[in-house]
């Protein structure tokens, strides 16, 4: 199996361009499914740290690189939405954040903030004990004593215990993020949930600084005010 991917053929959200070559960095297994963007990708094309995947290479082995809390190895790990990124060496840590369009840019945060990772509550099960899994965007999830959440909430996460440093409940006049669709990185209040009968998707009314916006209930994200503080700093080239 091949390890590159040709750039015209890579999802919206990776940060590349797509005439300057014919291939780039093919995404390894794990969370964020095609949209993942491989953390070589990020290093060099994004950040601009290294030139090649062998500088890629070493600087993981060597200069210490961290995906939420944990160091990496490989390269090709994928990287995605509210994914925490640290460099420990350089003492920087950054936020996967949308950006306009849906690729992904990389916002700069404080290292007291790069302890806990955004996540968002796809739907939740019943486990043995009378305990609730949380089941989370990003394959990962989650058992909790209290069955206080919902679907289409957010939490905050610790990365280093699990605990559950703060929730953001989906609701009318809720902060959230479009991370897909046409209106992808525009951030404004929800205004009006639409639910839909039988199978169809239910939608969102969104209010934003500039007007306002309808999208499907899936595309959105809630937020709170510090992750809109600073607009995202690092980002790809334009095409």
């Amino acid at each position: 199996m091949s390890n590159h991917q040709k750039r015209l053929s890579v999802p919206k959200s990776w940060p590349v361009e797509r005439k300057t070559a014919t291939f780039t960095a093919k995404a390894g297994a794990g969370p964020h499914g095609e949209a993942g963007v491989p953390l070589v990708v990020v290093l060099r094309d994004v950040l601009g740290y290294v030139d090649t995947t062998k500088e890629a290479k070493y600087a993981v082995h060597h200069d210490g690189v961290l995906v939420n809390g944990d160091s990496v190895s490989d390269v090709t790990q994928p990287i995605g939405m509210f994914d925490i990124l640290g460099f420990p060496e350089r003492d920087e840590y950054y936020r996967v954040f949308p950006d306009e369009g849906g690729r992904l840019a990389l916002t700069e945060i404080p290292a007291a903030d790069a302890d806990g990772k955004l996540a968002k509550v796809t739907n939740e099960t019943l486990v043995s004990g009378g305990d609730v899994q949380l089941n989370l965007h990003n394959g990962h999830n989650l058992v909790v004593a209290e069955d206080e959440y919902s679907g289409n909430d957010s939490i905050v996460v610790d990365l280093d215990n699990d605990d559950v440093l703060a929730h953001f409940p989906y609701e009318e006049g809720a902060l959230v993020t479009a991370v897909s669709g046409q209106h992808a990185g525009e951030v404004g209040e929800i205004t009006e949930i639409t639910v839909s009968p039988g199978s169809a998707d239910n939608t969102v009314e969104v209010e934003t600084s500039e007007g306002s916006f309808e999208t499907v209930e899936e595309y959105v994200f809630v937020i709170d005010e510090q992750f809109v503080e600073d607009e995202p700093e690092t980002e790809g080239d334009d095409e």
